[in-house]
């Protein structure tokens, strides 16, 4: 982790959609290889603020900067160059492409190539030349990631990964994350409904009520405090 200026720096966000306000003064830091659980029930702005930081609503006020620059005034594309990845809940599987090209259509050079992620995903490598509409919800799942990781990002963006899946695949995505965070040293934001699971594995929480945020602080104490758990989340 760097000692140096924190990778993530977001400092009374306020954020919606239009003239409508669904974030209120949320502040954040992540260092280089940190990652951070983003809990709350449906509705509290846990996607919304991932779709500030890569550019796709009305921002309102405060700062959101990355690696000491501002990202105000930046397109979604060029967050996306500077090292952001983001998974979106709807996965946007293109039907008229394979797994393969899917992965290549926009691979960067890095760690993460078409030989490590079929590593990390054997089942893609089984089904490379299946069309996107030919898969799984969890093998689009795995799609989705293992493309977000083609671009070699140096901060990855997870929306409901785990979403309509079954608990084996929920378990299998776990593991991989997990091996992310962990082995890797990726830097994550996780937004996940099963809070558990997900500070389990997740050094931050922050969990949003009505577009603030009711706790900031380490997984570990908010995980053991099953009480204090369930009146924020449950």
């Amino acid at each position: 982790m760097s000692n140096n200026t924190p990778w993530l720096v977001v400092e009374s966000l306020c954020a919606g959609y239009g003239e409508s306000r669904i974030l209120d003064q949320v502040s954040l830091r992540l260092d280089e290889g940190q990652s951070l659980a983003l809990l709350g029930r449906n509705g509290v702005g846990k996607s919304t603020l991932l779709l500030s930081l890569m550019g796709l609503n009305t921002h309102q006020g405060g700062h959101i900067d990355w690696q000491g620059h501002s990202l105000l005034n930046m397109a979604t594309h060029q967050r996306a160059a500077l090292g952001i990845g983001w998974v979106p809940q709807e996965r946007y599987m293109f039907p008229s492409l394979t797994v393969e090209e899917h992965l290549t259509v926009i691979a960067r050079p890095g760690r993460w190539n078409l030989a490590t992620i079929y590593q990390l995903f054997p089942r893609l490598q089984e089904r490379s030349q299946n069309m996107g509409n030919q898969l799984s919800g969890g093998e689009q799942q795995m799609v989705a990631i293992a493309r977000a990781l083609m671009l070699n990002p140096k901060l990855l963006l997870l929306d409901e990964p785990m979403e309509g899946l079954a608990p084996i695949i929920v378990q299998e995505l776990l593991a991989v994350i997990k091996r992310l965070i962990q082995d890797e040293g990726l830097t994550v934001i996780m937004v996940e409904q099963h809070a558990r699971m997900t500070l389990s594995i997740t050094e931050q929480a922050l969990v949003l009520d009505r577009g603030q945020a009711v706790y900031y602080g380490s997984s570990a104490p908010l995980l053991a405090d099953s009480e204090n758990l369930e009146r924020l989340i449950f």
